[in-house]
């Protein structure tokens, strides 16, 4: 029986996302609205995933766009493409609606030309996620870090020192090394770094307002939207804010983490040494973390975006070890374990939502 009502549930979905397509490709078609209207009072099934689709339509549209004067004449010219190809007559007028028992594909087949707009539409969708959601981001980072990788590449960088920093994927430093410190600054991702002792030359890490402090020990060191994560397991580190009022500042040993947010408050935590930074040996190992935290870690292994639709499911507690060589996979087992469904808009998009 469970079976079944997933499969009802899939094909919602993905009806779900064939009426986006076609809605927003003909928005003043009423005979279209009605067939959508019809379809979607049909089941609360239906009900459910079009609000599902609706709230990941309303996400994309608050994304940012990034250097949109790189990548709106390429916009511009798919448009433009693609009214070509109507005008020219290479594709057949419209068909008139037929009706049928269920689905949009069914209740509102638009014939040859259909398909065709809603491929385009796909592709453009793909265009901008990638260039504005994806490579916008990625190059201006490239363009700020003196070492950076890009998704699903890690790379280890050894310094004058002989210290050693190695970035995790879609991660980005800065080096400065004077007489008196040795200074990284982590401007996005992850880095882990195995640090040369020196006591007259102190080893510091900033990531925006905290700053870590080393001489000697092996640790790593998390960017994330809210603050920064350091674990540690080798040596001694200490964490802080020093411009805070008062300071803030706690000190690891091995097997201790922090996470900090950018005003200060920390959230102290144990966890086992093999088991820091693991996304050296592609693993993502979380315990009691938040969905959409587990998810963001497989952005960095994803060209893509994924996006968690449903704020509740967001949070729900998801505890597992997953291989970051095969994020999709990844992903599918994290929304199975929760019930929720994963859907593949473009190669470049995907949107997870409560079942």
């Amino acid at each position: 029986m469970t079976g079944n009502s997933d499969q009802v549930q899939k094909q919602a979905s993905t009806e779900a996302t064939d009426w986006l397509i076609l809605l927003k490709d003909d928005p003043e078609d009423g005979a279209l609205q009605q067939a959508f209207e019809a379809w979607r009072r049909q089941s609360p099934v239906n009900a459910a995933a079009w609000e599902s689709m609706r709230q990941a339509s309303k996400a994309m549209d608050k994304a940012t766009p990034v250097h949109a004067e790189r990548w709106q004449p390429a916009l511009a010219e798919l448009r433009g493409a693609a009214h070509d190809d109507d005008t020219a007559g290479t594709m057949p007028s419209r068909i008139a609606p037929t009706r049928h028992a269920n689905g949009p594909k069914g209740r509102h087949s638009v014939g040859r030309i259909g398909r065709r707009q809603a491929l385009r539409v796909g592709g453009i969708a793909a265009v901008v996620c990638l260039l504005a959601l994806v490579v916008g981001p990625d190059l201006w980072l490239d363009l700020r870090a003196d070492y950076a990788t890009g998704t699903a590449e890690t790379k280890t960088i050894r310094l004058s020192d002989d210290s050693t920093v190695t970035l995790a994927p879609r991660s980005a430093i800065t080096v400065a090394y004077t007489r008196g410190e040795r200074r990284i600054h982590l401007l996005a991702g992850e880095t882990f770094f195995q640090v040369t002792p020196n006591a007259g030359h102190p080893f510091r890490v900033t990531a925006r307002t905290i700053d870590v402090t080393v001489l000697g020990t092996r640790f790593d060191v998390r960017h994330e939207d809210n603050g920064a994560t350091v674990a540690v397991e080798k040596g001694v580190v200490r964490v802080g804010r020093p411009t805070a009022d008062p300071p803030v500042a706690e000190t690891l040993t091995a097997g201790q983490s922090v996470r900090m947010s950018w005003a200060g408050r920390a959230e102290r935590s144990d966890q086992p040494v093999d088991q820091i930074a693991a996304w050296r040996r592609n693993q993502l190992i979380a315990r009691d973390q938040p969905l959409g935290a587990v998810v963001d870690a497989l952005h960095r292994y994803y060209t893509g975006k994924i996006i968690v639709t449903d704020a509740a499911l967001a949070a729900r507690p998801v505890t597992g070890v997953y291989n970051l060589a095969d994020p999709i996979a990844a992903l599918h087992g994290i929304a199975r374990a929760q019930n929720a469904v994963v859907r593949r808009i473009t190669p470049w998009l995907i949107f997870v939502s409560a079942s």
